[in-house]
């Protein structure tokens, strides 16, 4: 099932951010606390994005937060990579919007290929200063 969550989703949407981050990008592990997850999600996410969720029956397993044009997060739970979650995620942004700009780290590859797949382009790369993480990070753009 898709739907649009509600802050009373807020807690798994934090622990779906932080078991796919964490998974995807281990050298930067332990970043954040559970607590700091839940309070970014509550305080950040859900107040400023449209933010949808993907349920495996009352599992949620994967999430994309969007605003004005911005995709700012998209996760799914690696348990679930590669049942098209993170495709029908992206689908609903695709659909609200005309343009769709997003940053991602140049070393998360399997992310990069995921969206060059569906049709965004590489129109910037950054030595990371500008990010919490101090990470190399792309910035694409897809038009419809």
């Amino acid at each position: 099932m898709l739907r649009q969550l509600a802050l009373t989703d807020m807690g798994a949407a934090a622990q779906v951010h932080r078991i796919a981050f964490d998974q995807a990008m281990p050298w930067l592990l332990g970043l954040h606390t559970p607590a700091e997850d839940r309070w970014f999600y509550r305080e950040r996410v859900f107040p400023t994005c449209r933010v949808w969720g993907r349920f495996n029956d009352d599992e949620l397993t994967g999430i994309i937060a969007f605003r004005d044009g911005w995709i700012e997060q998209l996760y799914v739970l690696p348990a679930d990579h590669g049942r098209g979650i993170g495709a029908e995620l992206l689908d609903v942004a695709k659909a609200a919007c005309d343009r769709l700009e997003l940053w991602t780290f140049q070393r998360n590859t399997p992310a990069r290929r995921f969206y060059e797949a569906r049709g965004f382009t590489l129109v910037e790369q950054t030595d990371g200063a500008r990010n919490e993480e101090r990470e190399p990070d792309a910035r694409y753009v897809w038009t419809r």
